[in-house]
Order: structure tokens, then C-alpha cells, then sequence
């Protein structure tokens, strides 16, 4: 018999960027009220990104609180926190007692990578991610979580024991992984990558992103684990994508136009016909363009369905 074809679950990778606040998105009488906003933004759409854990570990009292604030069937990803996907973080932003078991020199240094933490404070880390996901896990509000490795994150043997201790780590939860590394994804190696995330049941996170850049991913679409297929969108401003000292949100300044959207659609129906969940995910976050644009494509995914 074959597979019922998943109904993609549509949102955007934060609801709290300060652009968005300022958009006029959100009504006057909750746009100053954190938890006003996520039940507005959960009242409109059925899935949200997390992207705050990946700058500090979340905690158990507030992931209770979002799945309190979020209807019964509403779903939330994770962004890893920053080490736990080879980036740096500042020690400052650890929690106290793990800050304080660093060596001194560790601890005034402003950024920090895992290779300048214990082994202990490493797993340690992993250990109170996954403990804080709980009450999202317990209520099945929890969607995946996120491992999105840098530019530097080149193919190697060494990377893919990388991920695997990150599998290791992080027992039972989907995990999706995002490259930002073209080697992972060229020609030569797209089957090893894709034939290797399979293996492992992870979750390959197709991306649409500007092209031309080293760190640039082509718009592949495939299926790596029958649970979920992912599909992040990170607007296709080129200009803005690698210029320095812009914030995430400017890189990310670009509004998708219904042509474009349009591309993916033949995609997302595939997609939706070899995996049990599929989650769309805009990451142009810049105003409320994420949010008209996932407006947008959920309605010609609906007009493909009548």
C-alpha cells in the first residue's frame, strides 16, 4: 500500500526577532509581551524553530512554559546550542558552574570552541540540552533538533565521528543535520553524504540559499530518514550573505517571490511522499517577511491539495 502523503507543517526559525517585533506583525496588545507572542504566533502557525538555544542552553522551567503557551498539536525544533556543533560561544554564556570548571586562561577568552572544553563539560553540556527538552518531548510537542555544522565543517572521517557522537549524545530525538560546507554536497560526494545519513537515521536538511559561495549547499531535496524531511529557506540575498559586520537578520533581508516559492512545490510533494513528517522552515527573518512568505507557500501547497 502506498504511503500517505505527509501534509508539510510550515513556520519560520524564530518568533522573537526584534525585526519582526517592529514589523507590525504582532498586534499592539501582545507585540511587548513574551508570552503573548508565541500564543499568537502558535494561533497561525503550527511549527517554530527554537533559535535561541543554539546561543545559550535552554532550561526545563521555560520549555515548560512554551509547551503551556502552545496548542496540543503545535511542534518546536531546536537549534544545538553553539558547541555542540564545533561552533564557539563565549564562556559568559555557559552556565555558572561550568564556566567556573575552565582553567582561567579558558575563562577570560571571548570565544571558546569545544576543543578548549573538558571532555566532562562537553558531555555535560549534551547531557542538560537534552534533560531541558523534556517537557516538549513528554507532551510530543518536540519536532527535532538541529545540528548545523559551520563553513569550516569540511567532509572528512573525523567529521562524520562528529556527528555520530552528537547522535550518541542526544538518544531517541530526530535530529536533522545542516551543512554549510560545499564539499559535503558536490558531486563527487553527495551519495557518500547522503548514503551515510541514512545509515545513522538522520535527517538530511535540504536548503535554499544564495549559491556561489563556499559555504553554499545546492538545492538538493532527498529523504534520508523515513521520519522527517526538512527544508529550510534562507532567502537568496547574495550581497548580504557573506559581507561582515552585518547582523543574522540582515544576511538574511530577502523576501521570496511566488516564482520562487513555486520551485519547490513539484519539491515539497516529494518529499512529502517518502517521509511520515516534513517541516518548511523560513529563516529569512528580516521584518515579517518570514512569516508572509511561509503564509504564502503553505497556500499554494493547499491550492495543489484541492
Amino acid at each position: 500500500m502506498p504511503r500517505r502523503k505527509a501534509r508539510p507543517l510550515l513556520g519560520t526559525c524564530s518568533w522573537t526577532d526584534p525585526t519582526l517585533i517592529d514589523s507590525g506583525w504582532y498586534p499592539d496588545s501582545v507585540k511587548d509581551k513574551p508570552d503573548e507572542r508565541l500564543r499568537y504566533y502558535a494561533e497561525r502557525f503550527p511549527l517554530v524553530e527554537n533559535d535561541a538555544s543554539y546561543y545559550a542552553l535552554p532550561g526545563p522551567k521555560q520549555a515548560q512554559l512554551w509547551t503551556e503557551r502552545t496548542p496540543a498539536n503545535f511542534v518546536m525544533s531546536f537549534k544545538a546550542f553553539a558547541p555542540m556543533t564545533t561552533h564557539p560561544t563565549d564562556p559568559k554564556r555557559l552556565p555558572k558552574d561550568l564556566r567556573e570548571a575552565l582553567t582561567k586562561d579558558v575563562q577570560a577568552k571571548r570565544r571558546v570552541y569545544p576543543k578548549d572544553l573538558p571532555h566532562d563539560v562537553q558531555n555535560e553540556i549534551f547531557t542538560r540540552f537534552w534533560v531541558a527538552l523534556e517537557p516538549l518531548r513528554k507532551a510530543g510537542k518536540l519536532g527535532a533538533v538541529l545540528l548545523q555544522y559551520p563553513d569550516w565543517f569540511t567532509i572528512s572521517r573525523a567529521n562524520k565521528e562528529v556527528i555520530l557522537r552528537a547522535r550518541e549524545r542526544l538518544p531517541d530525538d530526530r535530529l536533522a543535520v545542516e551543512f554549510r560546507n560545499a564539499t559535503w554536497m558536490s558531486d563527487r560526494n553527495q551519495e557518500e553524504t547522503l548514503a551515510f545519513l541514512r545509515q545513522h537515521g538522520l535527517t538530511y536538511v535540504a536548503v535554499d540559499e544564495p549559491q556561489g559561495f563556499p559555504s553554499s549547499i545546492p538545492p538538493v531535496h532527498a529523504v534520508t530518514s523515513e521520519e522527517l524531511a526538512i527544508v529550510r529557506f534562507h532567502g537568496r540575498n547574495a550581497e548580504n550573505w557573506k559581507k561582515p559586520g552585518l547582523t543574522a537578520a540582515e544576511r538574511f533581508d530577502y523576501r521570496y517571490s511566488p516564482a520562487e516559492l513555486r520551485e519547490w512545490v513539484p519539491k515539497i510533494d516529494e518529499l512529502a511522499t517518502e517521509a511520515k513528517d516534513v517541516h518548511l522552515l523560513m529563516n529569512n527573518c528580516y521584518g515579517d517577511k518570514a512569516v508572509k512568505n511561509a503564509e504564502e507557500l503553505g497556500a499554494m501547497l493547499d491550492a495543489g491539495r484541492d
